[in-house]
């Protein structure tokens, strides 16, 4: 609603026949069911359960009607079984699966959803969009999506409004239409379209295909001594291990995809390998030392760490004093380049609040804060979510960069294209295990091993 946030709001905006700049906020929600970008604001209560039936309260439901409905929300995306548990451990795909099964249990005539996948496995993505398909067929519910995985939102779009970099749109209208009007467009302001798509728009025009990186070969094994994990377990509750017995060697140069379904411990190991989290079991190092009793000033320039939800990791109030906080000034030196190749340039972002930034801003933002000490090792938790074409290629290259001139690269994440096009090596996980540890190239082009994981086919 424009009355919630600062800013000027121009023009008239609808919902549902209430002009939402004049409407009672009561009256607004009602009608809208919204799935924030960032799942965890918008998680209240201290057990799952609690959470999704909170909105029914608000309501006035009565008991015997709001039981039934949180059990069907939670079995349909897939949370059954998880009712006793607190919203804060789980993980970030857990968490998006929960808020949004918060908002389906009242069936709004709208639903908003904002990067509704940007946390979620793959299998995971792909229940999502079956499930907003089967409330499309069944009611008419209006949904509007916010979405960088476009091969699964494709099919689902009656109308697309494509909006540039400048905030203004691009084109507006039903589908089919506006790629025959603008494919070239589209494709020159970086917005991601399905693979068939794109390639029926290039022959079209007469465009030349994408840039696709040259293959990479991987660092032997004998320098994967850099960051040692061995026989590492972590429990966030007694008896529920999110990492169970895991041995991982990574050595300067080397670029290390951590794959696997919501919950399987990615983001936990992660944690576990730059010291925010020690072991229950078993020993980490980073260049020989455990990372967990580095100073913090010494681990910044040996390790960093990149939160999936990139407000985590925010201190100021400015971009420019997040991005400066701390530096030596050799290392201040490297801000302007840096943010430039991140799109993020001082020049227009430098007095911005990071939190006035939207997601996508807000990651290239917290990576800005990492690469710029350099660190030997860089362990990234899902550092692609909400990028389009432009930014995507962005942060490939400049990754890249930085392993080549032998810095470590562990990323845990869904983005199957991704890990193709940069990560040599793949550590696939299984409830907190290591099932897997291969070539990344060799695992992603076979769809049947991918969907023996749980990962889906690579788009």
């Amino acid at each position: 609603m424009p009355r919630e946030f600062a800013g000027t709001f121009a023009g008239r905006l609808e919902v549902g026949g209430l002009d939402v700049a004049r409407s009672a906020r009561g009256d607004v929600a009602a009608r809208v069911g919204l799935v924030f970008q960032d799942p965890e604001s918008q998680l209240v209560m201290d057990r799952v359960d609690d959470d999704v039936a909170f909105g029914l309260e608000n309501r006035g439901w009565p008991v015997a009607s709001m039981v039934p409905a949180v059990s069907t929300a939670l079995t349909e995306v897939r949370l059954a079984g998880l009712e006793q548990r607190r919203p804060n451990t789980l993980s970030g795909g857990e968490q998006q699966r929960l808020a949004l099964a918060g908002v389906l249990t009242a069936d709004p005539g709208l639903l908003v959803l904002d990067e509704p996948t940007a946390n979620l496995d793959p299998a995971g993505a792909a229940a999502l969009f079956a499930r907003l398909s089967a409330i499309r067929g069944a009611r008419a519910a209006t949904m509007v999506i916010v979405e960088h995985r476009v091969d699964l939102a494709w099919p689902l779009a009656d109308r697309l409004l494509v909006l540039g970099r400048d905030g203004r749109p691009i084109d507006e209208g039903p589908r089919d239409e506006v790629v025959a009007r603008s494919g070239p467009r589209l494709i020159e302001a970086g917005v991601w379209l399905p693979a068939e798509v794109e390639a029926g728009i290039r022959a079209a025009n007469g465009l030349a295909g994408p840039h696709v990186p040259a293959p990479r070969r991987g660092v032997a094994a004998a320098a994967r001594d850099l960051s040692c994990a061995a026989a590492v377990s972590f429990e966030w509750e007694r008896g529920r291990r999110a990492v169970d017995g895991v041995d991982l060697a990574v050595g300067a140069g080397e670029r290390v995809a951590l794959l696997g379904r919501n919950g399987s411990g990615k983001s936990t190991l992660g944690r576990l390998l730059v010291g925010l989290l020690r072991p229950t079991a078993g020993s980490v190092t980073l260049a020989g030392h455990d990372p967990s009793r580095v100073p913090p000033a010494d681990l910044a320039r040996l390790a960093g760490y990149a939160f999936q939800d990139p407000e985590h990791q925010f201190l100021r109030a400015r971009v420019r004093d997040e991005v400066e906080l701390g530096l030596r000034p050799d290392e201040r030196a490297r801000v302007p380049e840096l943010m430039d190749r991140l799109g993020l340039p001082l020049e227009g972002f430098a007095a911005r609040s990071p939190y006035t930034l939207s997601g996508g801003e807000q990651r290239r933002l917290s990576l800005a804060t990492i690469l710029v000490r350099a660190p030997r090792l860089l362990v990234l938790d899902e550092p692609t979510f909400g990028q389009d074409r432009a930014n995507h290629e962005a942060l490939v290259a400049i990754l890249r960069d930085r392993v080549d001139a032998g810095a470590a690269l562990v990323a845990a994440t869904h983005d199957l294209g991704f890990a193709a096009a940069l990560l040599d090596r793949s550590v696939v996980l299984s409830d907190g295990c290591v099932v897997a540890d291969e070539p990344t190239e060799g695992l992603v082009r076979v769809p049947e091993r991918l969907a023996a994981y749980g990962l889906g086919p690579l788009s």
